[in-house]
């Protein structure tokens, strides 16, 4: 059996791949951010693309993420914090450790996810956002920009 990238002391059969097959879906925003460093592990960027924010989904470059996935060597993950902020709002403060060739770096990065329909998601903060803070928010949530996903993308 094979150890989960995200966790080496779970299978990834009992871990994430179910999420990765579509079968599961992450209870909790750490959970997704887990499986999302998995699928960075497995060269998955169908997995990356459909666990960002639908409304970014359609803006991501397919190829250029493959090609950023393809180059990288990820060696392990760190979890440092996850914080629930608001009621559809979570944060994972995360250390990502990659090696490629150049001896160990980290990518460390505190990321926003929000849950929609029971579903959680990825705030891609590299993807353009167009929208004036007065107007609907891009998560659909009904809530104006500014007061739901624009604090954690602006």
């Amino acid at each position: 059996m094979i150890p989960c990238p995200c966790n080496p002391d779970t299978f990834y059969t009992n871990c994430c791949q179910p999420y990765h097959d579509f079968t599961a879906y992450p209870s909790t925003a750490c959970e997704l951010m887990r499986s999302r460093y998995s699928a960075f592990c497995a060269k998955n960027v169908d997995y990356i693309i459909a666990t960002t924010t639908q409304s970014q989904q359609a803006m991501l470059d397919k190829s250029a993420l493959q090609v950023w996935a393809d180059g990288m060597n990820w060696t392990h993950l760190d979890i440092i914090s996850h914080n629930k902020v608001g009621k559809r709002h979570a944060q994972v403060h995360f250390k990502a450790y990659f090696d490629n060739g150049d001896g160990e770096q980290v990518h460390d990065e505190l990321s926003a996810f929000i849950k929609i329909d029971e579903r959680w998601y990825f705030l891609d903060p590299t993807v353009p956002v167009t929208l004036t803070n007065k107007q609907p928010c891009l998560c659909g949530g009904g809530e104006k920009f500014k007061a739901c996903c624009g604090k954690f993308l602006a």
